[in-house]
């Protein structure tokens, strides 16, 4: 394969890629699109500072970095800093939930709160990567 989106990566890779990138993308916009479930209400919520602020910057990140990777431009550099927005979700929704309880100043989010889960393709990439795994690696 010749031109300028030309690679060696495996399938199962750019299926990856293309999924996660996505999903960064997606998820990126609609921190713009639906502020109170998802942008500023939600980092509100769970106890972010700042959240007017933070919302933003999160969804703008999102929305580079996805659109990066799903087009394979930089996507080790720009996993980067999606990797540090996964960490960071996880350590103030996922943990607290799992504990029970709040974590520091992160709030535990109601079960009368749901996200919009319909608008929410996060469940793609643990489908994507089920199903493309081959046991390949490669670069991206």
């Amino acid at each position: 394969m010749t031109g300028p989106v030309a690679t060696t990566a495996p399938t199962a890779t750019l299926l990856i890629r293309i999924a996660v990138g996505a999903v960064f993308l997606s998820e990126g916009i609609q921190k713009f699109l639906f502020p109170d479930s998802v942008g500023a209400g939600r980092f509100a919520s769970i106890g972010i500072p700042n959240p007017e602020l933070m919302a933003p910057f999160v969804g703008a990140v999102e929305i580079v970095c996805g659109a990066l990777v799903l087009l394979g431009l930089a996507t080790r550099l720009a996993a980067l800093p999606l990797m540090a927005v996964m960490i960071v979700a996880i350590a103030t929704t996922k943990i607290p939930i799992l504990l029970g309880h709040d974590l520091g100043p992160f709030q535990v989010r109601s079960m009368s709160q749901p996200l919009p889960a319909a608008r929410s393709p996060r469940a793609a990439i643990v489908v994507v990567c089920g199903l493309a795994g081959t046991g390949e690696t490669g670069t991206a």
